[in-house]
């Protein structure tokens, strides 16, 4: 059975609530030294790059409404294939700064195929 884009983009918010609630209260520093964190919000970004990366299949028009959709799918290549290369302060920084941006733009996206329905 095939997948609503909706079911992307749900996935997509609840792995970016899933972030900042991993990340509350924590600094740079703090994140840099526990593992089993880091771990955790590389696999939210997982999930992340692999919903964008269904929904430019899938959904091409929402696809090219998330900023930075191409980007967000390299990031997931990155993670995933290339594991030794990532760089700990950049996944802060992005969940940190970016993240909310996407979650923001997703949730708009839910809304707007909500009252299409």
């Amino acid at each position: 059975m095939q997948r609503e884009p909706r079911a992307y983009l749900a996935d997509i918010l609840e792995s970016c609530d899933a972030i900042s609630k991993a990340l509350s209260g924590m600094q740079i520093d703090d994140y840099l030294c526990n593992r089993l964190v880091r771990s955790s919000v590389e696999r939210e970004f997982t999930i992340i790059g692999e919903a964008v990366l269904a929904l430019s299949q899938k959904a091409p028009d929402i696809f090219d409404s998330i900023t930075n959709a191409r980007r967000i799918v390299d990031f997931w290549n990155r993670l995933t294939h290339e594991y030794p290369t990532v760089d700990d302060e950049l996944v802060w920084a992005l969940a940190k700064v970016d993240l909310q941006v996407l979650r923001s733009e997703c949730d708009g996206l839910v809304s707007q195929l909500n009252s299409a329905d």
